[in-house]
């Protein structure tokens, strides 16, 4: 499989200013309490749903102490049960493929502004499956480089020994891509080792990307990204733009 690595997103991500991060530490408190919840237990050893969650929450800088105040509150708040998964699916300009994954409590005003967001950037949503054929859900391990002192030959062995599906070196990073089955062991793997992961979620990859060169589907598609980025109801963003 060919690699993209999407470490310059992830890099302009954690470089955003406070409230951006703040958005982003809701969303993520907002996947513990559902995951606390769905999983059964407030103890990661024993939820291993969870147990990716909170390392999705290191990976994005969350405290500790804040990420063990969000599973608290969880365990019993039972309003967390009432989240909804919902996903859309639609299309930016020249035929960029994008999917949403929400968790919501209200999915009317979720569906508007989910639509309101492809509206505004020139594109529209689809129907269940329009575009998601043309993503592979995988797990996915982003490494800094810079955070990585080791041998790359070490590390490819060592997370395909754990069980990861492909290793792919970029230039400012490496990508381990598992299935999404094996994804948590291996991450514990790598976890175990010491080695710091700048990214470790399942997410969608897509399998061919789009390039886009006029300026105003390049503007179009930001715009899209941007009102689903600042959207607390949705959780994750995925697409083939080449950017």
């Amino acid at each position: 499989m060919s690699g993209h690595s999407k470490f310059a997103n992830i890099k302009h991500k954690k470089e955003k200013n406070d409230a951006a991060k703040g958005k982003i530490f809701t969303k993520i408190g907002k996947e513990l309490a559902v995951a606390v919840k769905e999983g059964g237990s407030s103890d990661p050893v024993n939820n291993s749903r969870l147990r990716d969650v909170i390392a999705k929450a290191k990976a994005n800088n969350m405290p500790n102490d804040t990420i063990e105040r969000n599973i608290k509150k969880a365990s019993g708040d039972a309003n967390a049960a009432n989240y909804e998964h919902i996903t859309y699916e639609g299309y930016g300009p020249n035929g960029t493929a994008i999917i949403v994954e929400t968790l919501t409590d209200n999915r009317n005003r979720t569906a508007t502004n989910v639509k309101n967001a492809f509206t505004k950037g020139n594109g529209n949503v689809g129907t269940p499956g329009c575009v998601s054929f043309m993503f592979d859900r995988k797990g996915q391990i982003i490494i800094d480089k810079e955070e990585y002192e080791g041998d790359a030959d070490e590390l490819m062995m060592q997370a395909l020994d754990a069980g990861a599906d492909d290793f792919i070196e970029e230039e400012d990073s490496y990508e381990v891509v598992t299935d999404p089955d094996t994804f948590s062991e291996v991450r514990q793997s790598l976890e175990d080792a010491g080695i710091a992961m700048a990214s470790a979620e399942v997410t969608m990859i897509p399998q061919t990307y789009v390039e886009l060169t006029d300026a105003k589907d390049i503007a179009s598609i930001q715009k899209t990204l941007d009102m689903l980025d600042d959207d607390d109801d949705v959780q994750d963003v995925y697409h083939n733009w080449d950017e």
